[in-house]
């Protein structure tokens, strides 16, 4: 059996079994090849270049058991293969954070943020860290910024030690403990969050793939808006005056809307369109709250 047929016939093993997606990949096709390549050792970006390998008994069965641990457990690939990507960079990932999907990486990798930000941004804040993964982006993006990742999870900011040290930004990234804005230290120029914000009737209908996360990452409240409530109450006091807030709400912008019916925000586009991830400006925060 050459790679090639071993993906397309894991392909439809995970299609058959009905296992969800949207933790790195979002079809069978590319979840069964992640899982492949990364067991057999290979980049998984080589797809083309060893399609045509003839693959021993023991690859196929080493292969095969991976993808039934996928199939009987319902994990997504991340836990299994203890690592994840967001835009083309490698991170740690264990059960104790979230798999990193974020779309603020987006706006935040291609320089969309940029037009809110000048020679005044110094100071970073990524609230609710998870794994550590948009500070990384934020520190790779901005070589002039300090950033503070802050979360309530110790487990989670283990992880993000982990990846702080993997991409060798220890001098740049201060880890931080603590509910909300409880760990902030000072005034910062620019504020990152996707915090939890999966509305109650939502949670209940998730699939056991994001089930599998922790809850305290995900769960808003009833209308997903708990946390979010929390942050912009709190957050005037941390924002400087020329400071933004890049915050995550996800299919909840109905929600968002309605709790705070009076802030004028700036909605990003991202590969999920343009109502998931949006910009307020301290000036736009004082005014509408």
């Amino acid at each position: 059996m050459t790679l090639i047929e071993l993906i397309e016939t894991s392909s439809a093993r995970l299609a058959e079994a009905g296992v969800s997606f949207g933790h790195g990949t979002t079809n069978a096709f590319d979840e069964a090849a992640w899982l492949v390549l990364w067991k057999l050792g290979l980049p998984l970006d080589a797809l083309d270049e060893h399609a045509a390998r003839e693959l021993s008994a023991a690859d196929i069965a080493g292969c095969e058991t991976l993808l039934a641990e996928r199939i009987a457990t319902r994990k997504p690939a991340a836990y299994l293969t203890g690592e994840a990507w967001l835009q083309g960079v490698p991170f740690s990932v264990d059960e104790r954070v979230i798999v990193p999907r974020s779309l603020i990486a987006e706006p935040l990798a291609d320089g969309t943020i940029d037009a809110w930000l000048s020679e005044r941004t110094r100071r970073v804040l990524d609230l609710c860290t998870g794994n550590g993964s948009l500070a990384v982006l934020a520190a790779m993006a901005w070589p002039e910024v300090e950033v503070d990742a802050s979360d309530l999870s110790a487990d989670a900011l283990a992880v993000a030690a982990i990846n702080v040290a993997r991409h060798g930004l220890q001098s740049r990234i201060r880890l931080r403990q603590g509910d909300g804005l409880a760990a902030a230290d000072g005034v910062y120029d620019l504020v990152l969050c996707n915090p939890p914000y999966v509305n109650a009737e939502a949670m209940a209908a998730l699939p056991a793939e994001y089930r599998a996360e922790p809850e305290l990452a995900l769960a808003g409240g009833a209308d997903g808006m708990d946390f979010v409530r929390l942050l912009l109450a709190e957050l005037p006091r941390h924002l400087s005056p020329h400071g933004v807030l890049v915050l995550e709400i996800g299919h909840e912008r109905a929600h968002f809307e309605a709790a705070f019916p009076r802030l004028e925000a700036v909605w990003l586009e991202t590969s999920a369109g343009e109502d998931q991830v949006l910009l307020l400006t301290a000036q736009a925060l004082e005014a509408g709250l």
